[in-house]
């Protein structure tokens, strides 16, 4: 039998949020040392939760089944339920024994006929649950899985291409827990892994898993196009991108190799979710769409409540917009379906453009999910830059995706705008230089590929939004709970006080924590704002300014009219040159020059 899906228990170095695993009712009590599970008498424990959920109509429509079993293992006189919920109907219990697991041996359920559809002739839909109650004094849960007698016509052979800089120990800490994954698993001979080191300081020692790499440091972008071709010019089938320091159940390793080995479609691509380190119960991104910005998906879905995740699960099959892209902190693909290869944008927008571009059919998977630190903490004047430059340039290559001069000035002008508003006037002027130059065409990203030149600009244009200690102010509000609808409205029409004289006088000075940092409204009515990261060690105050404010305006109306002018040459241009800039031998040209560092 081969795993499709083991149970998952909560692991302290990853997430101890128990209602993402199990839900418990009466006295049990979870042992970390041992991983196991203990129910005192009238115990019960409900594995329908995000981690261990069985998506049944999911891998029932996009992979091979022959068979589907549930193991169970532990100890005690219990009742075992499975349970199947389906869109729009009651529950229906499929099964309840009442049985006695015997430590070391393995206690299977027939589920097979489920595989077969339902009366009505559908594909197998819906989720599966099981629950477990104790009907003694004690009973333990050791562990579990579903499986499958399946078997592809040849097994994938796998490369996990991980793209790290100047980040030595969590790339050291990740690269040991694969290998020692990889020694134990059923499939892990087949598996290897390449660290692309671009800080080449990774010090990543070779073994017989894990080859490191000393990479020119070209961003993500160059990392992963070094590590796709290193992985095709290795024999491999399969590639996975994953980030150097995601913090995750090497489940999702598992899980992945088994999805892909059995995809029927050979265009099946993986794209793992990613969940908040400030708050592991709440999906950030569960895939996500592109146009006009990024938009993810179920950001916000609460994990602890089982209605959510089934609700957020049954979606994710039926809403597929046609521009769904996944994210490279985990993205699993078949390689012989690479169209195009990365496009050097550094970083930012890389994973957009790769998933737009090759004829890729991205899902999610339950459970395969990374914990990331929070997105907004990272962003700067050169993220936001990276950001409007990915944003442009989909919108001028991708079939689709396409607009006018005007519709795609507005993407531009919508970002600078965003952030006058909230008083990032240097964040805003880089954008404006990003603009210029995606204006220059796809030549500019091909001399400035190591973004050496730009890094420095960026720099130079940094005053006021750059993180220093925590410097404690004095909150002034003249709002109300009752006032805030108002106050948002007049501050959107007045374009927060640029537009009303003497703004400094009676405007707000407030205090942004780190989780409102990215958000316009939050600064609304606001003359000075302090912005706090998350520990609250480390603030940068910033002020209003009509000067600053009109200043770049009056840029940006002339690039808004010099992009209208130009706009189908430049659109020609990228056409062109991002079909040549996305070769293997684009790439294998570029990596093989020296690092100007």
């Amino acid at each position: 039998m081969q795993t499709l899906q083991r149970f998952l228990l909560p692991d302290p170095a990853i997430c101890t949020e128990e209602a993402l695993y199990y839900h418990a009712k009466g006295p049990c009590g979870w042992d970390t040392g041992s991983a196991t599970l203990t129910m005192g008498p009238g115990a019960s424990i409900g594995f329908g939760s995000y981690f261990n959920l069985f998506a049944l109509g999911k891998w029932a429509s996009a992979c091979t089944l022959d068979g589907l079993v549930l193991e169970v293992e532990g100890e005690g006189l219990v009742q075992l339920r499975v349970s199947r919920a389906i869109p729009d109907r009651s529950w229906a219990i499929l099964t309840s024994q009442v049985v006695t697991l015997v430590p070391g041996t393995v206690h299977g359920i027939d589920l097979g006929a489920l595989l077969d559809g339902d009366e009505d002739g559908e594909a197998p839909r819906g989720v599966l649950c099981l629950d477990i109650t104790n009907l003694g004094d004690s009973a333990r849960f050791t562990g579990g899985r579903f499986a499958t007698r399946a078997e592809p016509e040849s097994w994938p052979a796998l490369t996990v291409s991980i793209t790290t800089f100047k980040r030595e120990v969590q790339v050291r800490d990740t690269v040991a827990r694969l290998e020692d994954f990889l020694a134990g698993y059923d499939h892990g001979d087949r598996i290897a892994v390449q660290v692309v080191d671009n800080g080449q300081s990774a010090g990543i020692e070779p073994s017989a898993h894990v080859r490191p790499m000393p990479n020119r440091n070209l961003g993500g972008a160059g990392g992963f196009a070094r590590g796709l071709l290193e992985a095709q010019a290795s024999g491999a089938t399969h590639c996975l991108f994953m980030d150097d320091d995601a913090s995750f159940h090497m489940e999702n390793i598992a899980r992945a190799y088994i999805f892909l080995a059995l995809a029927k479609d050979s265009k099946t691509a993986l794209a793992g979710a990613m969940i908040n380190n400030t708050h592991k119960w709440a999906m950030w991104e569960n895939g996500a769409w592109f146009d006009g910005s990024c938009h993810p998906m179920y950001c916000g879905t609460d994990l602890r409540d089982f209605g959510q995740v089934v609700k957020m699960e049954f979606d994710s099959i039926a809403n597929r917009p046609d521009t769904l892209y996944g994210g490279w902190w985990f993205f699993a693909y078949r390689i012989d379906q690479v169209v195009h290869h990365p496009f050097p944008f550094f970083v930012r927008g890389d994973d957009i453009s790769f998933s737009l571009m090759n004829p890729f059919q991205v899902v999610t998977l339950n459970g395969v999910v990374s914990f990331q630190d929070d997105f907004t903490e990272k962003e700067s004047a050169q993220t936001l830059y990276l950001d409007l430059r990915n944003h442009l340039v989909q919108h001028l290559v991708t079939p689709g995706l396409e607009r006018s001069a005007l519709g795609t000035s507005k993407v531009a002008l919508r970002f600078i705008l965003r952030s006058c508003l909230r008083l990032h006037y240097e964040s805003a002027e880089a954008q404006l230089m990003a603009w210029r130059d995606v204006m220059e065409g796809p030549q500019f990203f091909d001399e400035n590929i190591d973004m050496s030149k730009r890094r420095g600009d960026i720099k130079a244009l940094m005053k006021d939004e750059v993180w220093g200690p925590m410097q404690r102010t004095k909150e002034r509000r003249r709002r109300s709970v009752g006032r805030r609808k108002v106050i948002e409205r007049l501050g959107l029409i007045t374009l927060n006080g640029h537009l009303v004289p003497f703004w400094n006088t009676f405007g707000d000075r407030i205090e942004v924590p780190i989780g409102q940092r990215g958000l316009v409204y939050y600064c609304l009515g606001a003359a000075e704002a302090t912005f706090v990261n998350t520990d609250r060690t480390r603030s940068y105050t910033l002020k209003h300014s009509k000067r600053r404010f009109f200043g770049i305006m009056r840029q940006a109306l002339k690039q808004t009219m010099d992009f209208r002018r130009d706009h189908d040459a430049i659109r020609a241009r990228w056409r062109q040159g991002y079909d040549e800039m996305t070769t293997k031998a684009y790439w294998e040209e570029t990596l093989a020059k020296p690092d100007a560092a």
